[in-house]
């Protein structure tokens, strides 16, 4: 052991044959930094600058992380939270809430941020619902989302997916059911996550929204723009005091040939608070907290 550092002996013994699972770990857990903790914006949330998303692939309440099953996106939960991750991005349409619950069995409420969507299209067109409907089943969706999670608070809930100029019109019931919540704790943070180009540039005036989920990335893989049309409408989020989460940051997926590049490119804009990542491998969580760390963050502007 003299000639050994503690790292070179784990990784000797973790290469024999039948080492054991917990050796495996250990030897590569010295190598992988904890992402930074970040307050987000005037939200007064404070988590890691990654989070861990459950929404690849997903939609009519599932994704590629609930198809894993129960053990397989419990464990890759505890796997994110034991590397220093705090911030876990779920979604009624992702049907990610029960299995977070289990998470919550091993990972602690108050050292972590909880950030879900609502999947306001399932009343139905909103020209053709009513308000009172609207505000009703806002409020049913909540109770159920607290129910399901078994938390007493959501930190941030986003209207998901919004697409259109008018959002606001035609979403407005159910922001002023999330306003009430917020006032009364159950909700920190309101927002919306983007679909369009022309829906985040209202995100970006209005003053309802504290935080908004944007596709970023440097090929404008998946985003609502070219790169050139969206930075803009990211700076003036963040110009408003408004808290921008970036998403899609290896354009989901279709950009895995460059993740360097990709997350060089996050790091370095100054506007990103925070970066949700779907990563569906204890592996490729690791791997995007490497390159976190290759590549520390510009500040925020």
């Amino acid at each position: 052991m003299n000639s050994f550092s503690r790292r070179n002996f784990l990784t000797t013994l973790a290469g024999a044959a039948g080492a054991a699972p917990w050796l495996l770990n250990a030897a590569s857990q010295d190598d992988i930094p904890p992402p930074p903790q970040v307050t987000l914006g005037k939200t007064g949330i404070t988590c890691s600058r990654l989070a861990q998303g459950t929404g690849m692939k997903g939609g009519n309440r599932q994704s590629n992380h609930t198809r894993m099953g129960f053990e397989a996106l419990v464990n890759l939960f505890r796997h994110g939270y034991e590397r220093g991750v705090t911030f876990f991005d779920l979604a009624d349409m992702y049907g990610s809430h029960p299995y977070f619950r289990e998470a919550l069995r091993h990972i602690p409420r108050d050292k972590i941020a909880i950030l879900t969507k609502l999947w306001w299209r399932f009343d139905g067109k909103p020209d053709e619902t009513p308000d009172d409907y609207k505000r009703r089943s806002c409020q049913m969706a909540l109770e159920r989302f607290l129910t399901e999670i078994a938390t007493d608070r959501l930190d941030f809930v986003l209207l998901h997916c919004v697409t259109v100029e008018n959002w606001d019109q035609e979403l407005a019931p159910y922001m002023e059911t999330l306003a009430k919540a917020k006032e009364k704790g159950t909700v920190r943070a309101l927002g919306v996550s983007c679909h369009s180009l022309i829906a985040l540039k209202k995100a970006a005036e209005h003053p309802w929204v504290d935080a908004v989920l944007a596709r970023i990335n440097p090929k404008g893989a998946k985003m609502d723009g070219t790169v050139e049309e969206v930075v803009p409408v990211l700076r003036r989020i963040k110009e408003n005091g408004k808290t921008l989460l970036g998403m899609k940051i290896y354009g989901e997926g279709t950009l895995a040939h460059m993740k360097d590049e990709c997350m060089k490119y996050a790091q370095g804009l100054g506007l990103i608070d925070a970066m949700t990542v779907g990563a569906e491998s204890p592996a490729e969580i690791d791997e995007s907290l490497r390159l976190m760390a290759k590549y520390p963050a510009a500040p925020i502007i």
